[in-house]
């Protein structure tokens, strides 16, 4: 493995040769490290400021900064020039998040350190960076985890409005149906017609109370009075019991069972199961906008082939991509990768044929871009049609598979609605649909998208304005790509030989509105 890298590992260390922070890109163990680090110091010569020192197995290339040293260790056969220049780049990285280059400052920032030290190398060689995409990189926060935890945060908050305002209703109810002189629907039987003529808030209060009968101690009945099922806040089971029932109404609570429906919608993702030695992994991600009334504003895509190879026997290979793309999308290679072989041969193979790929290690070796505004490349369009009436608007939505090639699975179409207005009127169906009354959405859900099935429609009809049903939000999944981008073969460097080789397919949407 260490023939394979160049640059073994970066330290700052001590002139006594103490390691402060050090970031190993091969598998070396503390022991070895700060062996070699120990060493270091009693081999180099003084009175230099860019030098370098080799033993029988490795080189020191360092750099004095005050009373420390930045040393790189690399095999014997790397390219010193090379080595010298990457040494600067580490060096100029430090004063980036040190304010002063002493011990402490050094270990109070080691973790900013070692983030940007990956940036500088990736499988024991230098990437193409400078000092400016160094910190973009290192400080680019993550945007999916921010709209995750706000939008967890609105559904926690929602959630307890929601409840609030429940209780409220029941606790209305009861007084209601007290002061028409009708029994307290706390003690009235299941299903009882005597609270017919009552509210539907009635109706829910009794049954709730019914459904907690067999959970407590029978009480005496009693014309009036309040009830302790109705003191939310009394005891957490008669908290649990009312949740229980809004669940049963068909509303989505956030709850601590929240994590496994999460395990369960991240099942699509899970890899195949028999995975071969040679395993890629090819996925797409769609970022898409349009106009209500018809035009793309942005349609960009991003791909990438990851390989993972997990017996070292197959590690000098060559992938076969064939690529059937006809709409103009822009291919890139990782910096290892012969670009002259994939650009004549379409084979993508490291530079140097003697080297291996990295083992059990998903390495991106091959991605790609796509941006337009082309009409034709929507691989599924949506046309929502608000239009207003007596009573409120009449929505109509459609949408149309313009790839047929593509087979879209779990489509999930969200419709925004206006608030407090109530449950939308179903018209014409294809599908199904789920309507969350507490995000104030319309969910409608269909299993798959093909050319069997690649046009459909929902009409609805509810209180609001046309504006009040935008953005319209699209999500789902395919195991076929888009851009149409496969590896057909995997074959051994020595003799050409056929490799045994798994694939998994991805399809993803990172955002799809129509504004």
């Amino acid at each position: 493995m260490l023939s394979q890298r160049v640059l073994l590992a970066a330290a700052v260390c001590t002139k006594a040769g103490k390691a402060i922070v050090s970031r190993q890109f091969v598998e070396m163990t503390r022991t070895r490290i700060e062996g070699l680090l120990a060493a270091f110091p009693k081999l180099m010569n003084t009175g230099k400021q860019h030098t370098f020192v080799e033993t029988e197995s490795v080189r020191y290339v360092y750099q004095p900064m005050e009373k420390l040293y930045m040393v790189l260790i690399t095999t014997k056969n790397s390219n010193i020039l090379e080595d010298l220049e990457t040494l600067r780049l580490f060096s100029r990285v430090i004063p980036e998040y040190c304010r002063a280059l002493e011990e402490n400052e050094i270990s109070d920032h080691c973790f900013d350190l070692i983030f940007a030290f990956d940036e500088i190398v990736a499988l024991g060689y230098r990437e193409n960076v400078n000092l400016a995409q160094i910190r973009t990189f290192t400080e680019m926060d993550s945007h999916e985890e921010k709209v995750f935890r706000a939008v967890r945060e609105t559904q926690e908050r929602e959630a307890k409005a929601e409840m609030r305002r429940k209780a409220k209703e029941l606790q209305q109810a009861r007084r209601d149906a007290e002061r028409q002189g009708k029994k307290a629907p706390g003690f009235g039987g299941f299903g009882s017609s005597t609270v017919s003529g009552g509210s539907t808030a009635a109706m829910i209060t009794e049954t709730i109370i019914e459904t907690d009968k067999p959970k407590v101690a029978p009480a005496p009945a009693r014309p009036s009075g309040p009830s302790k099922a109705l003191k939310l806040g009394a005891k957490g089971k008669e908290v649990d019991n009312f949740v229980d029932k809004l669940k049963s109404e068909g509303e989505t609570i956030m709850s601590s069972n929240m994590g496994k429906r999460t395990s369960e919608s991240t099942k699509v993702y899970v890899p195949p199961i028999n995975m071969e030695s040679v395993h890629m992994k090819i996925e797409e991600k769609i970022t898409l906008t349009c106009g209500r009334d018809g035009g793309l504003q942005n349609m960009e895509l991003h791909g990438m082939i990851m390989l993972r190879i997990s017996d070292d026997k197959f590690g000098r290979i060559r992938l076969h991509v064939e690529n059937e793309d006809k709409k103009g999308v822009q291919l890139q290679t990782h910096p290892n990768v012969d670009k002259k072989l994939f650009t004549s041969e379409s084979l993508i193979g490291l530079k140097n044929p003697e080297k291996s790929f990295p083992v059990n290690s998903d390495v991106g070796v091959l991605k790609w871009r796509l941006q337009t505004t082309e009409e034709s490349f929507i691989p599924l369009t949506i046309n929502c049609w608000p239009s207003e009436s007596g009573n409120g608007c009449d929505v109509n939505i459609e949408y149309e598979l313009q790839e047929d090639n593509l087979e879209l699975n779990d489509v999930v179409i969200t419709i925004p609605l206006p608030s407090g207005v109530g449950a939308p009127v179903i018209g014409e169906l294809d599908g199904e649909y789920r309507h969350d009354s507490r995000r104030n959405t319309l969910e409608w859900c269909l299993p798959v998208i093909d050319a069997k099935n690649k046009s459909g429609s929902l009409e609805f009809s509810i209180a609001g304005q046309p504006n009040d049903f935008f953005p319209v939000q699209v999500s789902f999944i395919s195991k076929k790509n888009y851009c149409n981008i496969q590896v057909t073969k995997v074959t051994q460097v020595d003799g050409n030989s056929p490799v045994r080789f798994s694939t998994e397919t991805t399809f993803l949407v990172d955002k799809y509105e129509i504004l």
